[in-house]
């Protein structure tokens, strides 16, 4: 479990005109990550990789491309967002003999809520069947786990981890890192406030923003984990900046242009997913250039 900690990038998907996944162009941004940037750990099939959209099959091609080029340098995550407890199994024994480091599995995200038991057995049953650790992606704001639920659960079904928080909410966070002390993994998703996450005691952070510039924000955790806090606040503002542009319903084809911008090669957003409009793109540009992350 302590394996997990620090910067995990949640990688995009590189998709090419013929929606299919570009893998050599998942190959080369692992490389880029491990190598250039540095980060902890990486995640594939997440939101920010539109993990949503893919098949089984499809989530099992790119955890093969990504794990085989990590070769174990740092732990790889696999996401897996589906809508049942069946399904969730399925899939997740599918990539489980891959050298996957956990499971980060979505509560379910149709329209129906289960209640805090149905939630409960949810996770139970997926962590009995499946013999991999699983992280709750606790991300659906209308099937949301309440932190007295996720300590619930982490505490007493013994291959759930730890969770990785993806409300706006703070206060959330700070709540469930008091409620659960050391008993879990808890890795922040509030991408516009990552460093009053790392200073709260998050053990990390899988968040679109990392996969947008991932070598600020290794520096913004290095420099918590020192104890520097008035340079932490400097990153933090810059992070900020690149946030307030990338922030939007199509994160995911914005996060591909901010990649794009710094030279890394990042392919097609899913259709029905627009690609970053051109107002976009230049207001990315601009906090990039503002951030002093592009000249």
């Amino acid at each position: 479990m302590e394996k997990l900690s620090g910067i995990i990038p949640p990688m995009t998907t590189p998709f090419t005109e013929n929606d299919d996944i570009d893998l050599k162009l998942l190959k080369a941004d692992t490389r880029y990550m491990i190598e250039k940037a540095k980060v902890h750990g990486l995640a594939v099939g997440g939101s920010t990789g539109e993990g949503h959209t893919l098949t089984t099959e499809e989530l099992r091609s790119a955890l093969e491309v990504v794990t085989k080029e990590a070769n174990g340098r740092v732990p790889v995550i696999a996401g897996v967002i589906v809508d049942s407890t069946r399904a969730a199994i399925e899939r997740s024994k599918a990539v489980c003999d891959l050298p996957i480091a956990a499971l980060q599995i979505t509560p379910v995200h149709y329209l129906f809520k289960p209640s805090d038991d149905a939630m409960y057995k949810h996770f139970k049953t997926i962590s009995e069947e499946v013999k991999v650790p699983l992280l709750i992606y606790n991300v659906v704001p209308w099937s949301y786990c309440s932190p007295k639920l996720l300590v619930k659960i982490i505490t007493e079904v013994p291959g759930v981890i730890g969770v990785k928080q993806s409300a706006s909410d703070v206060k959330l966070l700070a709540d469930l890192i008091h409620d659960l002390k050391d008993r879990g993994r808890i890795f922040t998703a509030v991408d516009a406030l990552l460093y009053p996450s790392f200073a709260l005691g998050a053990h990390g952070a899988i968040a679109a923003i990392l996969t947008a510039v991932p070598e600020l924000c290794v520096q913004l955790w290095n420099e918590v984990q020192a104890g520097n806090h008035k340079k932490a606040v400097k990153t933090h503002n810059r992070l900020l900046t690149i946030w307030n542009a990338l922030a939007a319903d199509n994160l995911p084809a914005n996060t591909k242009t901010a990649m794009e911008f710094q030279g890394r090669k990042a392919g097609l957003p899913r259709p029905p997913m627009p690609p970053s409009s051109s107002v976009q793109k230049a207001a990315i540009k601009k906090a990039l250039k503002d951030a002093g992350v592009v000249h």
